[in-house]
Protein backbone atom coordinates (compact mmCIF):
# COMPACT_ATOMS: atom_id res chain seq x y z
CA UNK A 1 0.00 0.00 0.00
CA UNK A 2 1.55 3.24 -1.08
CA UNK A 3 -0.67 5.57 0.92
CA UNK A 4 -0.99 9.28 0.31
CA UNK A 5 2.21 11.26 0.29
CA UNK A 6 2.11 14.90 1.36
CA UNK A 7 5.57 15.71 0.06
CA UNK A 8 8.29 17.94 1.40
CA UNK A 9 7.70 20.28 4.32
CA UNK A 10 9.02 23.82 4.29
CA UNK A 11 9.34 26.74 6.71
CA UNK A 12 10.81 24.96 9.72
CA UNK A 13 13.26 27.36 11.32
CA UNK A 14 14.82 27.68 14.75
CA UNK A 15 15.52 31.22 15.93
CA UNK A 16 15.01 32.43 12.36
CA UNK A 17 17.71 30.16 10.91
CA UNK A 18 16.80 27.62 8.23
CA UNK A 19 18.63 24.34 9.00
CA UNK A 20 18.22 23.27 5.34
CA UNK A 21 16.79 19.91 6.39
CA UNK A 22 14.84 17.85 3.87
CA UNK A 23 11.62 16.70 5.57
CA UNK A 24 8.78 14.60 4.21
CA UNK A 25 5.45 13.58 5.70
CA UNK A 26 3.78 10.38 4.47
CA UNK A 27 0.11 9.78 5.20
CA UNK A 28 -1.41 6.27 5.29
CA UNK A 29 -4.32 5.30 3.08
CA UNK A 30 -6.26 4.04 6.10
CA UNK A 31 -5.40 5.99 9.26
CA UNK A 32 -5.20 3.87 12.41
CA UNK A 33 -5.98 6.88 14.60
CA UNK A 34 -2.56 6.81 16.29
CA UNK A 35 0.14 9.45 16.66
CA UNK A 36 2.73 9.93 13.87
CA UNK A 37 6.10 8.18 13.79
CA UNK A 38 9.34 10.17 13.37
CA UNK A 39 12.19 8.22 11.73
CA UNK A 40 15.86 9.16 12.33
CA UNK A 41 18.51 7.56 10.13
CA UNK A 42 22.15 6.72 10.84
CA UNK A 43 25.48 8.38 10.04
CA UNK A 44 26.33 8.58 6.31
CA UNK A 45 22.89 7.23 5.40
CA UNK A 46 19.61 8.98 4.54
CA UNK A 47 15.87 8.58 4.92
CA UNK A 48 15.76 7.00 1.47
CA UNK A 49 18.38 4.38 2.30
CA UNK A 50 17.40 3.66 5.90
CA UNK A 51 13.62 3.91 5.71
CA UNK A 52 12.28 3.95 2.14
CA UNK A 53 14.47 1.39 0.39
CA UNK A 54 14.20 -1.05 3.32
CA UNK A 55 10.39 -0.92 3.39
CA UNK A 56 9.94 0.85 6.73
CA UNK A 57 7.83 3.74 5.44
CA UNK A 58 5.58 1.39 3.47
CA UNK A 59 5.20 -0.99 6.45
CA UNK A 60 4.28 1.84 8.81
CA UNK A 61 1.77 3.24 6.30
CA UNK A 62 0.30 -0.24 5.92
CA UNK A 63 -0.15 -0.24 9.71
CA UNK A 64 -2.07 3.04 9.38
CA UNK A 65 0.66 5.31 10.72
CA UNK A 66 1.57 8.78 9.54
CA UNK A 67 5.34 8.94 9.00
CA UNK A 68 7.76 11.88 9.28
CA UNK A 69 11.20 11.46 7.72
CA UNK A 70 14.13 13.87 7.85
CA UNK A 71 17.63 13.83 6.36
CA UNK A 72 20.28 14.94 8.86
CA UNK A 73 22.59 17.87 7.96
CA UNK A 74 24.92 17.00 5.07
CA UNK A 75 23.01 13.78 4.36
CA UNK A 76 20.65 12.81 1.58
CA UNK A 77 18.71 15.77 0.23
CA UNK A 78 19.42 18.10 3.16
CA UNK A 79 21.73 21.06 2.80
CA UNK A 80 25.22 21.44 4.22
CA UNK A 81 25.21 24.61 6.35
CA UNK A 82 28.51 26.39 6.83
CA UNK A 83 28.02 27.14 10.53
CA UNK A 84 29.17 24.42 12.95
CA UNK A 85 26.20 24.96 15.25
CA UNK A 86 23.85 23.40 12.69
CA UNK A 87 25.56 20.03 13.22
CA UNK A 88 25.53 19.89 17.02
CA UNK A 89 23.25 17.21 18.53
CA UNK A 90 21.53 19.85 20.67
CA UNK A 91 20.72 22.00 17.61
CA UNK A 92 19.55 18.94 15.67
CA UNK A 93 17.20 18.07 18.56
CA UNK A 94 15.83 21.62 18.49
CA UNK A 95 15.28 21.31 14.74
CA UNK A 96 13.53 17.96 15.25
CA UNK A 97 11.21 19.54 17.79
CA UNK A 98 10.30 22.30 15.35
CA UNK A 99 9.79 19.74 12.57
CA UNK A 100 7.45 17.76 14.82
CA UNK A 101 5.40 20.86 15.63
CA UNK A 102 5.34 21.86 11.96
CA UNK A 103 3.95 18.40 11.15
CA UNK A 104 1.12 18.92 13.62
CA UNK A 105 2.43 16.96 16.59
CA UNK A 106 0.69 18.00 19.81
CA UNK A 107 1.69 17.39 23.43
CA UNK A 108 0.70 14.03 24.88
CA UNK A 109 -2.75 13.97 26.40
CA UNK A 110 -4.17 11.05 28.38
CA UNK A 111 -6.94 9.31 26.49
CA UNK A 112 -5.92 10.78 23.11
CA UNK A 113 -3.97 8.20 21.05
CA UNK A 114 -3.33 10.77 18.31
CA UNK A 115 -1.36 13.07 20.63
CA UNK A 116 2.42 13.07 20.83
CA UNK A 117 4.86 11.25 18.54
CA UNK A 118 6.65 7.89 18.46
CA UNK A 119 10.32 7.95 17.46
CA UNK A 120 12.38 5.26 15.70
CA UNK A 121 16.13 5.85 15.41
CA UNK A 122 18.91 3.72 13.97
CA UNK A 123 22.60 3.96 14.96
CA UNK A 124 23.34 7.71 15.21
CA UNK A 125 19.58 8.14 14.94
CA UNK A 126 19.19 6.00 18.06
CA UNK A 127 21.52 8.32 19.98
CA UNK A 128 19.50 11.33 18.84
CA UNK A 129 16.22 9.55 19.66
CA UNK A 130 17.45 8.69 23.18
CA UNK A 131 18.34 12.32 23.87
CA UNK A 132 15.19 13.62 22.17
CA UNK A 133 13.01 11.37 24.31
CA UNK A 134 14.86 12.37 27.47
CA UNK A 135 14.51 16.09 26.77
CA UNK A 136 11.01 16.10 25.22
CA UNK A 137 8.90 13.84 27.47
CA UNK A 138 5.84 16.01 26.89
CA UNK A 139 5.57 14.87 23.25
CA UNK A 140 7.46 11.56 22.92
CA UNK A 141 5.22 8.56 23.59
CA UNK A 142 7.49 5.59 22.81
CA UNK A 143 10.99 4.98 21.45
CA UNK A 144 12.47 2.27 19.22
CA UNK A 145 16.27 2.31 19.23
CA UNK A 146 17.99 0.22 16.57
CA UNK A 147 21.72 -0.57 16.68
CA UNK A 148 22.10 1.38 19.95
CA UNK A 149 25.38 1.83 21.77
CA UNK A 150 26.13 3.11 25.24
CA UNK A 151 29.09 4.98 23.73
CA UNK A 152 29.07 6.95 20.49
CA UNK A 153 31.50 5.41 17.94
CA UNK A 154 31.82 8.82 16.26
CA UNK A 155 33.41 10.20 19.45
CA UNK A 156 36.54 8.16 18.67
CA UNK A 157 36.61 9.16 14.98
CA UNK A 158 40.09 10.45 14.01
CA UNK A 159 39.26 13.72 12.28
CA UNK A 160 42.86 14.66 11.51
CA UNK A 161 43.55 11.29 9.89
CA UNK A 162 40.38 11.57 7.81
CA UNK A 163 41.28 15.08 6.68
CA UNK A 164 44.81 13.97 5.75
CA UNK A 165 43.42 11.05 3.76
CA UNK A 166 41.09 13.36 1.85
CA UNK A 167 43.92 15.84 1.23
CA UNK A 168 46.68 13.53 0.01
CA UNK A 169 45.65 9.89 0.46
CA UNK A 170 47.61 9.29 3.68
CA UNK A 171 46.43 5.87 4.98
CA UNK A 172 44.22 5.91 8.09
CA UNK A 173 45.58 3.73 10.89
CA UNK A 174 42.36 3.54 12.92
CA UNK A 175 40.14 0.83 11.43
CA UNK A 176 36.90 2.32 12.72
CA UNK A 177 37.69 5.75 11.26
CA UNK A 178 38.73 4.22 7.93
CA UNK A 179 35.56 2.15 7.76
CA UNK A 180 33.24 5.03 8.60
CA UNK A 181 34.90 7.35 6.07
CA UNK A 182 34.81 4.69 3.35
CA UNK A 183 31.12 4.10 4.02
CA UNK A 184 30.43 7.84 3.87
CA UNK A 185 32.29 8.24 0.58
CA UNK A 186 30.30 5.48 -1.12
CA UNK A 187 27.16 7.64 -1.23
CA UNK A 188 27.26 10.44 -3.83
CA UNK A 189 24.53 12.34 -1.97
CA UNK A 190 26.75 12.76 1.10
CA UNK A 191 28.70 15.97 1.59
CA UNK A 192 31.91 14.56 3.09
CA UNK A 193 33.09 17.82 4.58
CA UNK A 194 29.68 18.43 6.13
CA UNK A 195 29.78 14.94 7.63
CA UNK A 196 33.18 15.74 9.15
CA UNK A 197 31.63 18.90 10.61
CA UNK A 198 28.95 16.69 12.13
CA UNK A 199 31.61 14.44 13.68
CA UNK A 200 33.42 17.48 15.05
CA UNK A 201 30.18 18.80 16.58
CA UNK A 202 29.40 15.39 18.09
CA UNK A 203 32.83 15.30 19.69
CA UNK A 204 32.03 18.63 21.31
CA UNK A 205 28.81 17.19 22.78
CA UNK A 206 29.73 13.61 23.75
CA UNK A 207 26.95 11.10 24.33
CA UNK A 208 26.32 10.34 27.99
CA UNK A 209 23.12 8.26 28.16
CA UNK A 210 23.12 8.29 31.97
CA UNK A 211 23.00 12.10 32.05
CA UNK A 212 19.46 12.27 30.67
CA UNK A 213 17.42 9.06 30.48
CA UNK A 214 14.09 8.73 28.67
CA UNK A 215 11.23 7.72 30.97
CA UNK A 216 8.86 6.54 28.24
CA UNK A 217 8.67 2.86 27.14
CA UNK A 218 11.46 1.86 24.78
CA UNK A 219 12.35 -1.07 22.56
CA UNK A 220 16.05 -1.67 21.91
CA UNK A 221 16.95 -3.76 18.85
CA UNK A 222 20.25 -5.10 17.50
CA UNK A 223 21.55 -7.99 15.43
CA UNK A 224 23.39 -10.72 17.32
CA UNK A 225 26.36 -10.19 14.98
CA UNK A 226 26.52 -6.48 15.84
CA UNK A 227 29.22 -5.69 18.41
CA UNK A 228 27.01 -2.87 19.68
CA UNK A 229 24.48 -5.44 20.87
CA UNK A 230 26.84 -6.14 23.78
CA UNK A 231 26.06 -2.75 25.34
CA UNK A 232 22.31 -2.85 24.66
CA UNK A 233 21.49 -4.40 28.08
CA UNK A 234 23.32 -1.51 29.78
CA UNK A 235 21.09 1.03 28.02
CA UNK A 236 18.02 -1.01 28.92
CA UNK A 237 19.16 -1.09 32.57
CA UNK A 238 19.50 2.71 32.58
CA UNK A 239 15.95 3.02 31.34
CA UNK A 240 14.57 0.54 33.86
CA UNK A 241 16.32 2.29 36.75
CA UNK A 242 14.75 5.55 35.58
CA UNK A 243 11.31 3.98 35.70
CA UNK A 244 10.94 3.19 32.01
CA UNK A 245 9.75 -0.07 30.50
CA UNK A 246 12.70 -1.24 28.39
CA UNK A 247 12.29 -4.26 26.11
CA UNK A 248 15.08 -5.83 24.05
CA UNK A 249 14.95 -7.63 20.70
CA UNK A 250 17.95 -9.48 19.28
CA UNK A 251 17.92 -10.35 15.57
CA UNK A 252 19.60 -13.70 14.75
CA UNK A 253 22.26 -13.55 12.04
CA UNK A 254 22.07 -9.79 11.63
CA UNK A 255 24.87 -7.22 11.94
CA UNK A 256 24.92 -3.44 12.20
CA UNK A 257 24.64 -3.01 8.45
CA UNK A 258 21.74 -5.31 7.64
CA UNK A 259 19.64 -5.29 10.83
CA UNK A 260 17.64 -2.39 9.43
CA UNK A 261 16.30 -4.63 6.64
CA UNK A 262 14.96 -7.28 9.05
CA UNK A 263 11.25 -8.07 8.80
CA UNK A 264 11.30 -9.10 12.47
CA UNK A 265 12.65 -5.63 13.34
CA UNK A 266 9.83 -3.91 11.46
CA UNK A 267 7.16 -6.19 12.87
CA UNK A 268 8.50 -5.85 16.43
CA UNK A 269 8.66 -2.06 16.18
CA UNK A 270 5.17 -1.71 14.67
CA UNK A 271 3.69 -3.96 17.34
CA UNK A 272 5.51 -2.08 20.11
CA UNK A 273 4.32 1.30 18.82
CA UNK A 274 0.77 0.19 18.07
CA UNK A 275 -0.68 1.16 21.45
Amino acid sequence: MSGRHTGEMHSHTVEGTDPQLFVEVHDPQNDAGLRPVLLLHGFSSSSKLNWHDTGWVAALQEAGRRVITVDLPGHGRSGAPEDMDSYSPSRIRADLLQIAFDAGVRPLHDGDPTSGVDVVGYSLGARLAWEFGATQPEIVHRLVLGGPNIADPLAAFDLVAAQNYLADGTPIADESTAGLLKMAMLLPSNNIFALLSLVDAIKAEPFDPAEAVPHMPMLLVAGDQDERAATMPQLAALGIRAGSMAEQLTLPGRNHTNAITSRAFKQGAIAFLGV
